[in-house]
């Protein structure tokens, strides 16, 4: 409590306790330590024996004119920081710090140490190592004081950032596993600019400052962990952090990334949800700006583009193209703008394998993927065109036309083996149940079972999904549909993927009431959690039994309603006479 006093010659406890150890008269020992000890003020020494007959403790007063020096100290700092040339200013607060440094372990004195330390932009190592070998030291100097700290040692800054990513990564699963289930409100709903004021992203903002050694030291981190794992959220927050320190105008930053303007030009179109003809020109521009032994550049580009979030906007703007160019009569192949939404989703989508071998070359277009697959959506689209207005003929002049319902052999095979075609095959198939085109969807469907990596089970997809099949509510009372999606592909997957099976649950809690009773009881009994189930599999499942528990008829109501017909007593035949 008193460190550091006695380095300063100033008297402390262990100095009264040795006093009135050693002396014959202690009451006066006490008085001349208080004299010399306490307030240098000659008014006071009348102002004191007043406060004594209030009942106020000279404790209670030493301690008020501590704290308010205290402030005023602190304020003094705060001052001296921003006020003359910066030379001379740091050197006050230098030898500021060098007077008050052994008086850093005095919790009362600690703030003002701290605050002058906060305000130096290069604390002495000497005492930087103090601080960081104490654990509470270290937990009680500013942001600014372990920023000088942690660019010097990487374990240590990973050993802060490791938990907040680890949180990250769990708030978007809790979102795409979310029990409410909506086309209105998803996943991709919030806008950038929302979604950089998430706490993770704050904080990590904050760690990093204007320090550019930090900020790639996150960079690394990210890449890392995504090499690791493969989770695309990480490509997320890697834009997130630029786009944040963006906000703060962090130029010390972002004219350094050499992703920012791409970055930033890509965030416009987030969150419009669509590439236009200007942006496209610019983010072209950008992509075949990248110089000859500056390469590397396309790792980074690659993961920007690889966040779930701009994958989303890719492959909404190439669907609505692919709508346009089926309207205008035109080719795939004849469409700028088209080839390059390809060409940035080839570029996200072959991210892992880039950053994994370090060959930093934009990924081949397969010539098929424009020539064969994009006009097989496009017929799709016509198909769909035909048969509406077919429908809308009087009967007299309908065609004998049904609905298509076989799918065309590459169309499966393209979903299986191209990944670009998996993500925008699964995108349009989205479209269509947006549009509540049931006759499509069904038609689409069994090409979903065995996707690119399996694709079409992953959690964004499956999240869109059952958010969209909202739209089709009444078609889940009918016994084709619900064996079509469950039996045909939902049940195909949910014993070897647990992911698949919350999402078919999270279906059911939300759409339960639709169901056909005979085909929900079966479908109870197939969802029905193993002993290798994980608990939120389980406690979806008890919730739907629950639910399906509510709904069932009480003993009363299933008794059979005795009748309300009495029985005609039986009247003898009168005899006759």
């Amino acid at each position: 409590m008193y460190a550091g006093l006695q380095e300063l010659g100033v008297a402390n406890g262990e100095d009264l306790k040795e006093t009135l150890t050693n002396c014959t008269e202690p009451l006066k020992a006490i008085e001349q330590f208080q004299t010399e000890n306490g307030v240098l003020l000659p008014s006071l020494q009348y102002a004191l024996p007043f406060l004594d007959l209030h009942g106020t403790p000279r404790l209670e007063f030493h301690q008020s004119v501590f704290d308010e020096l205290r402030e005023k100290l602190l304020e003094r700092v705060s001052a001296i920081a921003l006020e003359g040339k910066v030379e001379e200013r740091y050197k006050k607060l230098e030898d500021l710090l060098e007077k008050s440094f052994s008086l850093v372990k005095m919790p009362s004195i600690q703030p003002v140490v701290m605050c002058v330390m906060k305000h130096l932009p290069k604390v002495p190592e000497k005492k930087l190592k103090l601080v960081m070998a104490d654990k509470d030291l270290y937990k009680a100097c500013a942001v600014e004081v372990k920023r000088q700290i942690w660019q010097d040692n990487q374990a240590l800054f990973g050993d802060e950032v490791s938990p907040l990513l680890k949180q990250y990564i769990l708030e978007k699963e809790n979102i795409l596993f979310s029990n409410d289930i909506s086309f209105l409100q998803n996943f991709f709903s919030p806008s950038p600019k929302t979604r950089r004021q998430g706490e993770v992203v704050q904080k990590l903002t904050q760690m990093i400052g204007k320090n550019v050694k930090l900020y790639d030291m996150v960079l690394q981190f990210l890449r890392t962990l995504f090499l690791r794992t493969r989770n695309v959220h990480y490509c997320t927050l890697r834009a997130e952090l630029l786009m944040s320190l963006h906000d703060l105008e962090i130029s010390e930053i972002c004219t350094v990334d050499p992703c920012h303007k791409f970055t930033w030009c890509l965030d416009a179109c987030i969150r419009e949800k669509f590439v236009d003809n200007k942006r496209a020109r610019e983010l072209q521009g950008f992509l075949d700006g990248v110089k000859k032994g500056q390469e590397q550049v396309l790792g980074d580009l690659s993961m920007i583009l690889c966040d779930p979030f701009a994958i989303n906007t890719l492959a909404l703007s190439t669907i609505r193209h692919l709508q346009d160019l089926v309207g205008q009569d035109t080719l795939p192949r004849e469409s700028p703008d088209l080839l390059l939404l390809l060409r940035m989703l080839s570029l996200g989508q072959g991210a892992w394998d880039m950053i994994d071998s370090q060959v930093f070359k934009e990924p081949k277009m397969e010539a098929e993927l424009i020539t064969r697959f994009l006009p097989l959506l496009m017929s799709f689209v016509v198909d769909d065109h035909t048969f509406t207005v077919d429908q809308k003929l009087p009967s007299e002049e309908k065609g004998p036309i049904p609905y298509p319902s076989t799918i065309p052999e590459a169309f499966t095979k393209f979903l299986q083996e191209n990944r670009i075609a998996c993500e925008i095959g699964l995108y349009y198939i989205l479209h269509i149940t947006k549009q509540r085109n049931k006759n499509a969807f069904l038609r689409l469907l069994p090409a979903l079972v065995e996707t690119f990596s399996d694709l079409a089970f992953s959690d964004i997809f499956l999240h869109l999904l059952t958010g969209n099949l909202t739209l089709l509510g009444d078609e889940f009372a009918l016994e084709e549909f619900c064996t079509s999606l469950f039996d045909g592909f939902f049940l195909t997957a949910c014993s070897r993927k647990e992911n698949v099976h919350r999402h078919v649950l999270r279906l059911l809690l939300h759409l339960h009431h639709k169901v056909a009773p005979a085909k929900l009881e079966s479908l109870q009994k197939a969802l029905e959690p193993t002993k290798q189930s994980g608990e939120a599999v389980k406690e979806l499942y008890n919730q739907l039994t629950e639910k399906l528990e509510l709904r069932k008829p009480s003993p009363a109501e299933v008794t059979e309603t005795p009748s309300m017909e009495l029985p005609l007593p039986t009247v003898p035949t009168p005899a006759s006479r």
